[in-house]
């Protein structure tokens, strides 16, 4: 059945639907021929049925009609009212969002208000527009005007029926809230019971000044005094007194009072803390996959030398994945030093390259980061491949800061020299026993003991086993695999853990002097073991060189030079200067033998340097020979010396040069061409002197 042009009408199929027709497919063709039964819309296609005008068919037919199917006309006004209440989204969105004070808090709907409100709108919207669409028809048809509002009730009561909406059962009600709706939209349909203000005692404005009270560091007020000025100015300001001292405390507490007052009491930082959104994060499957280092006291008092109680300080390298202890270093300072030693341990240790280290920003890891400007690669940089700091001020975001806090309850603390956990632990089994400790101070570790049994307790944790698994810690370091980790090659080591000096260093006749720490080291490059490298001394002395060094091993250290590029270079490796004693009776077996070789291959560089040298000036006629002048000796030298250098110059090899005119004239008429050699006189050189 449906309505066809505003005429209601019902289909051939449930007319003669098998097996109870209401009329026979052939008695109502014969009803249609001979116009008894008025067609519609004659069917054609797959689908399509041919329509009946209801009001044609017989008397008996439509009684058949109702009793199989009721009343058309009912049943279609229930369809046409279903299709035309559409939940409306855009109320619901309104409703959802919408916010109200409710004692002093901002509050929103419940979740039964909102599905109520919602389904009002989309019925109101409903009625809106079936009283429009009656409303044009009438003007169409130029109809007598039509009670339309009384139709709208009926539809109202029929769909809360279906729905049951709690729109006005009235009529003039009805009209008045749909002329309200059409006016003011959606917030009409909130109830003026919602967000009462008669049961608000702590208005906005009165809000803001208890919490500025409590802020207030000058003079700082206790909940009492901040209860007495309150009630005092509430009067003259129109607010409610408030009635006890609890409930002002209770109202500090809300959620969404409290953090507006705690950073002005506790500090800014610990209201981050308190109310700052923590990730849920899951640790690494796999060993090396996260390395965290970080600095803390060493929880064991000591005896220094002068027999002072004392304490120091640990950095720390650990494995998240197995809790492992890989690396550290004592000190007194978190600095460079310490923590460049604790990762060298953790790489030794390890035998791989972490895929990512998380670290504190402490001073001393801005020399462990990549220079700014530089393309060189930094320490973190050679080790892994990501390294990031942790939020500041942030420990709870540190794994091992958890490691450190069971590592000290569950190992340390089994000593009586125990400092006791953080200065803010509450429980008293976390403190120590200082009375305790000041009896027996000259039972204190000295500071190597200290460092022996710091090692033993650390060796006691890696091999406990690890809460998770109750594998021993080490055991399950040990038996993981990760791919993606390099190995660690002596190449590796060497750049990683090699260090630049500061400052290039220029290389001297006395050798090349590098500070490391505040200590001036000499080295020397050499030939072989015991002997100096003069030939390159005599290349490379006054050249300036970027030094590498091992901190841990200063046998030797390796020299590079920068090209027009900028690269570094490798030159030479250099070891330690060689010191022999002044005093004859001083010095040991094999001294004097090297400071004869040293004098002896002096005298070969001195020669060497005038060799080149006078070569050089004879090439290109500058030696003072071929003027007429003298070299002079070289001083300090033997005869053999002098004579060597003479030979080797060819000084006296050639025939001297005449500078007389009458005879040089005479020497160049007695020459043919075939006597012009390289060995003769330059004829050109002694004609132009003439």
């Amino acid at each position: 059945m449906e309505y066809y042009n505003g005429i209601m009408c019902v289909d051939y199929g449930e007319l003669t639907k098998e097996p109870d027709p209401i009329i026979q497919y052939y008695t109502l063709r014969k009803n249609v021929t001979r116009g008894n039964v008025t067609v519609v819309h004659r069917g054609g296609g797959e689908g399509s049925y041919a329509l009946i005008v209801y009001s044609s068919l017989p008397e008996k037919y439509r009684a058949r009609y109702l009793s199989k199917y009721g009343d058309p006309e009912t049943i279609l006004k229930q369809q046409r009212m279903e299709e035309k209440v559409k939940t409306d989204e855009e109320a619901r969105k309104f409703f959802e969002g919408y916010t109200y004070e409710m004692n002093g808090k901002e509050t929103t709907l419940s979740g039964k208000l909102i599905e109520e409100y919602t389904l009002n709108a989309s019925v109101l919207n409903a009625l809106i527009g079936g009283m429009e669409e009656q409303g044009r028809l009438t003007r169409t048809l130029n109809n007598c005007r039509r009670n339309l509002w009384k139709e709208a009730l009926i539809t109202s009561e029929n769909l809360r029926e279906l729905y049951g909406h709690t729109l006005p059962a009235n009529e003039a009600r009805l009209k008045e809230k749909i002329a309200l709706y059409r006016k003011e939209g959606y917030s009409a349909l909130i109830s003026g019971k919602v967000g009462n203000k008669c049961t608000v005692k702590i208005t906005k404005e009165a809000g803001e000044y208890l919490v500025a009270l409590k802020r207030s560091r000058v003079p700082v007020r206790t909940d009492a005094q901040i209860f007495t000025e309150y009630n005092r100015v509430a009067a003259e300001r129109g607010w409610k007194p408030l009635k006890s001292i609890r409930s002002l405390t209770g109202w500090f507490k809300r959620p969404e009072v409290e953090p507006l007052w705690w950073d002005a009491v506790h500090g800014e930082l610990s209201a981050h803390q308190r109310y700052g959104r923590k990730h849920k994060t899951e640790l690494p499957g796999r060993r090396d996959s996260l390395w965290y280092g970080d600095g803390t006291k060493l929880n064991l008092y000591y005896r220094d030398e002068d027999g002072k109680m004392r304490t120091t300080l640990v950095y720390e390298v650990i494995d998240a994945y197995s809790e492992v202890l890989l690396g550290y270093h004592i000190s007194d300072r978190e600095d460079f030093e310490a923590q460049y030693n604790a990762y060298r341990m953790a790489i030794q240790v390890s035998g791989h390259k972490p895929y990512e280290i998380v670290h504190d920003n402490q001073g001393g890891h801005k020399r462990l980061e990549k220079k700014d400007g530089t393309d060189e690669p930094g320490f973190f940089d050679l080790i892994c491949r990501v390294h990031r700091p942790t939020a500041p001020y942030s420990g709870q975001s540190k794994t091992i800061e958890s490691v450190f806090g069971r590592f000290q309850s569950q190992v340390l603390h089994q000593d009586w020299r125990f400092t006791g956990m953080n200065v803010t632990a509450k429980k008293a089994e976390n403190r120590p026993n200082l009375e305790f400790v000041e009896a027996n101070k000259d039972r204190l570790f000295t500071l190597a003991e200290l460092k022996e049994h710091y090692a033993e307790a650390r060796k006691a944790w890696n091999e406990a086993p690890h809460p998770a698994t109750g594998i021993p810690r080490i055991e399950m370091y040990r038996q993981s695999v990760n791919e993606e980790t390099d190995v660690v090659t002596v190449h590796d080591m060497v750049d990683i853990f090699w260090i630049w000096a500061k400052k290039p260093v220029t290389f001297t006749p006395s050798g090349i002097e590098v500070t490391i720490g505040k200590i001036k080291k000499p080295y020397e490059v050499y030939a072989a073991p015991g002997q100096p490298d003069h030939e390159w001394r005599r290349r490379n002395t006054y050249r300036q060189f970027y030094v590498k060094y091992d901190p841990n091993d200063l046998q030797s250290v390796r020299l590079y030079w920068k090209d027009n590029a900028g690269q570094l270079r490798f030159e030479r490796v250099a070891e330690p200067y060689m010191v022999i004693h002044r005093a004859i009776q001083d010095q040991q077996e094999g001294e004097a033998a090297f400071i004869r070789r040293e004098q002896e291959a002096n005298i070969r560089d001195r020669i060497e340097r005038q060799v080149i040298a006078k070569e050089i000036e004879y090439a290109y006629g500058v030696a003072p020979e071929q003027h007429g002048l003298s070299t002079p000796k070289v001083k300090g030298v033997t005869k053999e010396a002098q004579r060597e250098i003479d030979r080797r110059t060819k000084k006296y090899s050639r025939d001297p040069e005449e500078y007389r005119i009458g005879r040089a004239t005479k020497k160049i008429s007695n020459l043919t061409f075939d006597q012009l050699t390289d060995n003769t006189i330059d004829v050109k050189r002694v004609a132009g002197k003439l």
